[in-house]
């Protein structure tokens, strides 16, 4: 059975959140890789009121099989109330990049 990869997007208030979130997926070996963006302006709808503030966006590579581990790690360490947490499978990727993926996220 071929293994199934995720990019799983987050984003933080700052620099040094998305910076520690980051280190802990790829230490833990949950995620092999996290890209971490320049600062974005996120427009959103939050308890009745339109917000407007600047995030860190997050991009995080790894198996699907460790998606709930990752959403529970991030969970534990995000600042938000409910953070954002999307998961879009891969379906094509080079397949070196993708057997490095699945080398770095096993337990």
């Amino acid at each position: 059975m071929q293994a199934q990869y995720l990019v799983v997007s987050t984003s933080c208030p700052d620099e040094a959140q998305a910076k520690r979130i980051a280190h802990a997926l790829v230490e833990a070996r949950i995620a092999a890789c996290v890209h971490i963006s320049a600062p974005i302006i996120s427009v959103y709808a939050w308890e009745g009121k339109i917000c407007e503030e600047q995030e860190i966006s997050l991009h995080i590579k790894c198996l699907q099989s460790r998606y709930a581990e990752l959403e529970q790690l991030v969970l534990q360490l995000h600042p938000y109330q409910v953070p954002e947490i999307i998961a879009v499978p891969v379906t094509h990727g080079l397949p070196a990049y993708l057997d490095w993926i699945k080398d770095n996220t096993q337990p």
